[in-house]
């Protein structure tokens, strides 16, 4: 039977990497402690469950859960076509072993990078960047972004949307590991909505 809590925490988590994408690409900046929680979860190669991969706590992913409901309701297209788009990449890459150690074995090198660097720091984005463009984006069609072209012709903001990008896969992977379906997205949409709900009136 589906664990409707872990499968809503998941796509919470995949929707706020999709809303870090739009902020940046329409704003230039972005929520950073969602950024900085989203960036995290790459690091969470062995989580004790699904809430630890987000640091453990609902109020983590509170702009996802914000735009999971939203998404649910049937609003912003746009960020649908984003979030949609990362669930169809995570599928890919789990069809595709070697891109699946390499993406292991990139990330597994973070920590050390981070004695280094701080999450946020530039050079730290552009590294975590780099993993997406490397092994995600020849993996098939490219995540088209939209918004303001001053922003997008930043290659600072453009790391932080590929670094927001390979986070979205990753916590679609582990939706796709908790259960979730794209069955579900269609004839169980109501029984998301009432736990994203449940789960947003605890933070």
């Amino acid at each position: 039977m589906a664990n409707y809590q872990d499968i809503t925490i998941a796509l919470a988590g995949v929707c706020q990497s999709a809303r870090l994408v739009q902020q940046f690409a329409q704003r230039g900046q972005a929520n950073t402690y969602a950024l900085e929680v989203s960036l995290k979860s790459l690091l969470q190669t062995h989580p004790t469950d699904t809430l630890a991969v987000f640091g453990g706590s609902l109020d983590n992913i509170k702009l996802g859960l914000e735009t999971l409901i939203e998404q649910l309701n049937a609003q912003n297209p746009e960020l649908a076509r984003y979030w949609l788009s990362l669930v169809a990449m995570a599928g890919r890459l789990q069809d595709n072993a070697q891109a699946k150690s390499q993406l292991a074995h990139r990330i597994q090198y973070m920590p050390t990078q981070l004695e280094y660097y701080s999450l946020l720091d530039e050079t730290m984005l552009e590294k975590i960047a780099t993993i997406y463009t490397d092994i995600l984006s020849p993996l098939g069609k490219r995540i088209q972004i939209f918004g303001n072209a001053e922003y997008l012709q930043q290659p600072s903001i453009q790391n932080r949307i590929r670094a927001c990008l390979l986070a979205g896969v990753r916590a679609a992977m582990l939706w796709q590991q908790v259960g979730g379906s794209k069955w579900q997205l269609l004839f169980s949409r109501r029984k998301i909505l009432n736990m994203a709900q449940q789960l947003y009136e605890t933070i």
